[in-house]
């Protein structure tokens, strides 16, 4: 027991060292402004180590927490996280029932953590807002009106979200103001139909990570991550840690950006 122990306090002691020296690496060069994350696994982590899903789902937003603690500390200055798209509204009553009360915690709770008046700490929903459940829609407009004038950072929280979605309401609220005569056929351009997303006129997100092994976009963010840089990982989204996240930002710089040119 003694000698593993040891061997344990060897290793945490690599570790910490070299997460230390990763994060001297990374903050010698630019970081990137956004990070989008598609928090993917929380329900294959439960059933490993066989507990519920409504567990794996609090573990999650738990360590979502964590997740934000650390983009601050490096630097990150604009956060979009996936947790709940349309398609998810096929799943069990019970669960969904489970995750929207979980939700309309989590807004509740921003509006008291310290931490979000102390890093001023803006909060947004983005979504199909009328999809979801009069307690997620009130929670999360009491967070976006408590934090509405907080410029440090901007976390933005996709929850009955769907990237398609996302453009069809685009394309209709501008062709509404077009036959309003607000705006002119001719004048639609990028920067228009961006100003009629959900993430308004925001930087595009820099570097997308997903995790669970999963390698695709699943309808997140279709337009605003054109030219994102995209990292994926095997671990399940409770399992992420802060090195997890140091090696991402490390191989995006790595990364030489082209934009199409």
């Amino acid at each position: 027991m003694a000698r593993q122990g040891f061997f344990n306090s060897v290793i945490s002691g690599i570790r910490e060292r070299y997460e230390q020296s990763l994060l001297e690496e990374i903050k010698g060069d630019p970081l990137p402004k956004h990070i989008a994350v598609i928090m993917d696994g929380n329900r294959r982590f439960a059933k490993e180590l066989k507990i519920s899903a409504d567990q794996g789902h609090f573990l999650g937003k738990e360590k979502l927490e964590e997740f934000l603690d650390w983009c601050m500390d490096v630097g990150i200055k604009i956060v979009t996280v996936y947790a709940f798209s349309t398609e998810n509204f096929k799943r069990d009553s019970a669960e969904i029932k489970f995750l929207m009360e979980l939700y309309a915690n989590s807004f509740n709770d921003l509006v008291k953590d310290e931490r979000v008046r102390k890093n001023r700490i803006r909060v947004r929903l983005i979504g199909r807002k009328d999809l979801l459940p009069e307690s997620v829609r009130e929670a999360a407009r009491n967070a976006e009106e408590f934090t509405k004038n907080f410029d440090n950072y901007l976390l933005n929280i996709a929850i009955g979200y769907g990237g398609r979605e996302e453009i069809l309401d685009a394309i209709r609220n501008i062709s509404k103001d077009a036959l309003k005569g607000k705006i002119k056929p001719e004048s639609i351009d990028e920067k228009v139909i961006q100003k009629y997303l959900y993430t308004g006129e925001i930087d595009d997100p820099d570097l997308v990570i997903r995790t669970s092994g999963e390698e695709r976009i699943s309808n997140f963010l279709l337009w605003q991550s054109a030219y994102s840089e995209l990292y994926f990982t095997d671990i399940y989204w409770p399992e992420i840690t802060r090195l997890d996240l140091l090696k991402a930002i490390r191989d995006y710089q790595k990364r030489k950006r082209r934009f199409g040119t």
